[in-house]
């Protein structure tokens, strides 16, 4: 399998939903609504994809001031795709871009909490959040 992984392709709200859901990572985020997931994309920092071909397998997306801190707000890999190392090259693509200034954090999913640990991530017990209401 040969897999490209790109941070200059720009992808549909469609495209962005279909991996979303691929990776069960759809289940937590709106991707009922388009628009919003448009949006999410559009004012997003940085996304890297991965595409097998012309299909859109993996997708990396960090929101950041490019100097202090970055967010990776999603990380998905469709089912199909995982577990041959496409996750681990999104960070790894992603951390390349921001640089070394910049520390990349993220909230897990609870399916894929212990993932992390293994590429290269701390844990983190200090961390606090206002919930988003709709």
């Amino acid at each position: 399998m040969n897999i490209r992984y790109s941070s200059d392709s720009q992808i549909s709200a469609e495209q962005f939903v279909a991996v979303l859901n691929a990776s069960t990572l759809g289940e937590r985020r709106p991707v009922d609504d388009l628009a919003r997931m448009q949006t999410m994309l559009a004012n997003a920092d940085l996304v890297v994809t991965a595409w097998d071909g012309e299909k859109l397998v993996g997708v990396a997306r960090t929101i950041t001031d490019w100097c202090y801190a970055a967010y990776l707000s999603d990380l998905a890999v469709d089912q199909n795709y995982q577990k041959q190392g496409i996750g681990r090259q999104l960070i790894e693509a992603t951390r390349e871009k921001l640089g070394d200034q910049c520390s990349l954090v993220l909230l897990a999913a609870p399916a894929a909490a212990d993932y992390y640990a293994k590429v290269g991530f701390e844990w983190i017990e200090r961390g606090w959040q206002i919930k988003r209401t709709h």
